[in-house]
């Protein structure tokens, strides 16, 4: 039996900010361990994988970040392949594309391990075990859903109610008789005590062909663009994988839902397998704070700190210093550009601050500080009135794009690493401590062509200093205009 483990890579974690955003998505937040979410689940599918592949689906933007994120991870895969969606349609879109790629490359009866990137598991000997159960449902045509038992009446989860009798040959593996919205906590608690509902985990496992069928029969506003946007996807290979970047006039054009609305509630066909997992959706800051061991007084701090008479709190600081005195039950998240003060019973209201931040176009709801790009990272150190001031980091061998800008000149000095500069007409090279000068509508590019980081400051001077201030003509990451 091949398992085929595709992991979804995506969402905007809007009750992680501020360190989520929409350009740093949930699967790439750091846990206390050092470890992403993406990165444990890898960790996870790489484990169950039979013949060590991957597939990831994720969007353009941030699949240099995922890339890299998967890249540091040590494990035994030999091939990793990317679906690169051109814009957001929800999982069942996510979850076809995949599938769609899963039966090309290794025929209709694959078994698909769908998983979340943005989940914990703690238990991997019980996952392992669900897995196997589940892909033997998966071989007998089931869509087959991973249910966590209830430790207590939550309302932020949905639920599936599941007949209490195992299907032939599936140890472990019952019918799904429905499924349940996220329920009132007088329901919740009915549901829990009558024992035949678990939480929706929103993992799943299948073959390629039952998925696509299902699809088709209960979503074709969902099939036939992803399938199409498949066809005519452009293709990368390397030795290590292949990235697909999908056709977006057809992708487009796929009905944005959920696969539990476009399938599992349609379908008569889905099973689900009961487990103990130690499972979390990492959901709010309440949910992250209860991975960090708390002290004496119920306090839990990631960073460095400073409590006086507080109890119950959750602090999270990357960078800055933070002190607290007199104060309980209160969440607080620091970053270099935005701080979070928050209830701590009002844990889920976060994305009520984001929701205004993306209606005002907030740079806070999409970007960082510290900017992530395929060749490496710039932070914004200081700006003001027709200026600003970045510390910008090259990765080795990569370059930034032959551009010109409109409206600002740019001063670039080196200091660390050595880089060779396109500069109009001239093509130079600077070690530290030394530096050029680029005016307005000159044609230039960086080049780190050394194994260190280059690092640079820049200093922009001009009367628009906006990032969308840019004419592309060359990129080795495709994002010039054809």
């Amino acid at each position: 039996m091949n398992i085929i483990p595709v992991i979804i890579c995506g969402g905007a974690g809007t009750r992680l900010w501020p360190v989520s955003r929409e350009t740093f998505p949930k699967p790439l937040l750091k846990l206390a361990d050092g470890q992403s979410l993406l990165q444990k689940t890898f960790v996870r599918a790489a484990d169950v994988a039979t013949i060590k592949e991957l597939l990831i689906v994720t969007n353009r933007d941030t699949y240099f970040l995922t890339k890299d994120e998967c890249v540091c991870v040590e494990s035994d895969v030999a091939r990793v392949d990317y679906v690169l969606e051109p814009v957001a349609r929800n999982t069942a879109a996510a979850i076809g594309v995949a599938a769609a790629v899963v039966r090309e490359r290794h025929g209709p009866d694959a078994v698909m391990l769908v998983m979340p990137a943005d989940q914990l598991i703690d238990n991997q000997a019980a996952f392992r075990e669900a897995v196997l159960q589940a892909a033997q449902g998966a071989q007998e045509g089931r869509i087959v859903t991973f249910g966590i038992r209830p430790t207590a009446p939550e309302t932020g989860y949905g639920y599936i109610e599941f007949d209490s009798k195992t299907l032939p040959q599936t140890p472990n593996v019952h019918q799904v008789v429905r499924f349940v919205e996220k329920p009132e906590l007088s329901v919740a608690q009915e549901l829990v005590a009558g024992g035949h509902h678990v939480w929706n985990a929103g993992m799943f496992c299948f073959t390629a062909e039952t998925i696509l069928t299902e699809l088709e029969m209960h979503a074709p506003s969902v099939a036939e663009p992803v399938l199409a946007a498949v066809l005519e996807a452009k293709r990368s290979v390397s030795d290590d994988g292949t990235t697909i970047e999908l056709d977006a006039a057809q992708f487009q054009k796929a009905e944005n839902i959920s696969i539990d609305y476009a399938v599992m509630e349609r379908s008569d066909n889905v099973a689900v397998v009961p487990c103990e997992l130690g499972w979390s959706d990492i959901g709010s800051w309440l949910a992250i704070s209860e991975l960090t061991a708390p002290d004496e007084r119920g306090n839990r701090v990631h960073g460095e700190a400073e409590l006086y008479d507080v109890d119950n709190c959750f602090v999270r600081s990357d960078e800055r210093f933070i002190g607290m005195v007199g104060v309980s039950d209160v969440i607080v998240v620091d970053t270099a550009d935005a701080l979070l003060i928050a209830a701590r019973d009002r844990a889920q209201d976060v994305k009520q601050i984001v929701a205004k931040l993306k209606r005002d176009n907030h740079d806070a709801y999409r970007l960082h500080r510290t900017v992530h790009r395929p060749w490496g990272t710039y932070t914004v150190l200081e700006e003001g009135e027709r200026f600003k001031m970045k510390r910008i980091v090259v990765k080795p061998g990569a370059s930034l794009s032959l551009q010109m800008h409109h409206h600002r000149s740019e001063h670039w000095i080196v200091v660390r690493g050595c880089a060779d500069i396109v500069n109009g007409d001239q093509l130079i090279s600077l070690q530290p401590n030394e530096s050029t000068y680029i005016p307005a509508g000159h044609k230039h590019r960086l080049i780190n062509p050394g194994v260190v980081d280059l690092v640079l400051i820049e200093v922009q001077c001009g009367e628009y200093l906006g990032e969308d201030d840019i004419v592309r003509f060359e990129d080795v990451y495709g994002r010039a205009p054809a």
